[in-house]
């Protein structure tokens, strides 16, 4: 093994184990001492610690198990150690972490601790899922499944979690508003999550309206280093023909490319909007799903038939 392997281990479970931590403190220090819950195996086991009061770190690394062997089998060896890790880990904090009164913040409203409590998760299990780790339960789940078909990992969470809320409406003393609350951190960590993890794959789709187009073209392509395709275009106003920019970069390249072409033309039109798959070299591989191997057929004229 290598330096840089080395090093590049160590910044891995260096992130998790940060991730880990304020995925907990997520919990242990907003959600459950005011009374919240959510989605996911996590939110689960809190709805079961209010309806038996069995605690979180009790039933987390049980209730893990099954879906932790399902992550052995589907996504290998190294991800399954990784999440052994982040299991073993987050279980320790979860039974740990209770024990510090000090660390537990009580809000009368509650909105503003789904809030917070939605957005310390998100950020706590991108950082996770970043360096291929995984903090169990529903994060199995989403990577098995985003492995295979683009479906980001926020819907994922989003399906599963409405049956795990509305599990609240069988605990004593939880009802609907419990449920729409449990909703709400729900929801933000959905779109958090996306943030985190596809926050620096989001893409944008640059048109460029310019009668210096051949300039601008040139200046992408050259020092700009990014493709750049001519599309035919008439003006119906002054029916004169012209060729419309299309280009397609990186949202935090964008910047850049306006620059680049302000620089040749201040007057040139630009539309920029978001693309939100993008597939094809310099971006996202094309996902499939499971390859299935076909049997083959048996001509029927060498059996004699």
């Amino acid at each position: 093994m290598n330096t840089n392997k080395i090093l590049t281990t160590i910044w891995d479970y260096f992130l998790m184990t940060v991730g880990s931590v304020i995925f907990c403190m997520a919990w242990t220090s907003f959600l459950i001492p005011n009374g919240l819950a959510s989605g996911g195996l996590t939110g689960l086991c809190t709805i079961i610690q209010y309806g038996t009061g069995i605690p979180v770190g009790w039933t987390y690394p049980t209730l893990n198990v099954i879906l932790l062997i399902m992550g052995f089998l589907s996504l290998g060896k190294a991800f399954g150690f990784k999440t052994i890790y982040v299991i073993a880990l987050t279980s320790l904090l979860f039974e740990m972490l209770p024990k510090f009164p000090q660390l537990c913040v009580y809000i009368d409203e509650k909105f503003f601790v789904a809030l917070v409590g939605s957005a310390l998760e998100s950020v706590g299990i991108g950082l996770v899922l970043l360096r291929g780790g995984s903090t169990g339960g529903t994060d199995i789940i989403a990577m098995m499944i985003n492995k295979y078909w683009p479906v980001s990992p926020g819907r994922v969470y989003l399906f599963t979690d409405i049956f795990i809320i509305s599990c609240l409406l069988f605990i004593p003393d939880k009802g609907l508003v419990d449920m729409i609350y449990a909703a709400v951190v729900m929801i933000g960590f959905s779109f958090g999550v996306d943030f985190v993890l596809l926050g620096n794959k989001s893409s944008v789709q640059i048109l460029v309206f310019s009668s210096q187009y051949e300039k601008i073209a040139d200046h992408i392509i050259n020092d700009v280093r990014r493709g750049v395709t001519a599309l035919q275009s008439v003006g119906w106003y002054s029916q004169k023909e012209s060729k419309v920019l299309l280009i397609i970069t990186r949202k935090h390249q964008m910047n850049e490319v306006v620059n680049a072409i302000r620089e040749i033309d201040k007057s040139a039109f630009i539309s920029v909007s978001t693309a939100t798959s993008v597939f094809g070299e310099g971006f996202e591989e094309v996902k499939t799903g499971l390859k299935i191997k076909k049997k083959p057929q048996i001509d029927s004229t060498e059996n004699g038939e």
